[in-house]
């Protein structure tokens, strides 16, 4: 039987807990197997890592809004918008200022 995404990238982070991009790629497809609540401590840690990590702040802040969690998701993603600001991504930009002008 084929091993899922999910017990691919959870046998990775149990081998090498330290690797955040085990943990984002593990937080990933949590989100895409419909397990959000599961992946926020994986976007966390990845979060936690690195300071300029932008994609790790917008996919933590969209995962925090689908919980319901707004106030927990808005300094994410205000932090991400600042981050693609400086980092001149224009698209998640835009995307960023959308969702956070719904906030």
């Amino acid at each position: 039987m084929a091993v899922s995404r999910v017990e691919h990238f959870e046998g990775l982070v149990a081998k090498q807990p330290g690797n955040e991009l085990f943990r984002f790629s593990l937080a990933q497809a949590l989100v895409a197997d419909g397990r959000h609540a599961d992946a926020v401590p994986h976007f966390e840690i990845c979060v936690a890592a690195k300071a300029d990590w932008m994609m790790a702040r917008i996919l933590l802040g969209k995962t925090l809004l689908h919980l319901g969690r707004r106030e927990a998701a808005k300094p994410l993603l205000t932090a991400a918008l600042q981050l693609a600001i400086d980092q001149t991504h224009e698209d998640p930009e835009r995307e960023l200022r959308a969702l956070l002008a719904d906030l």
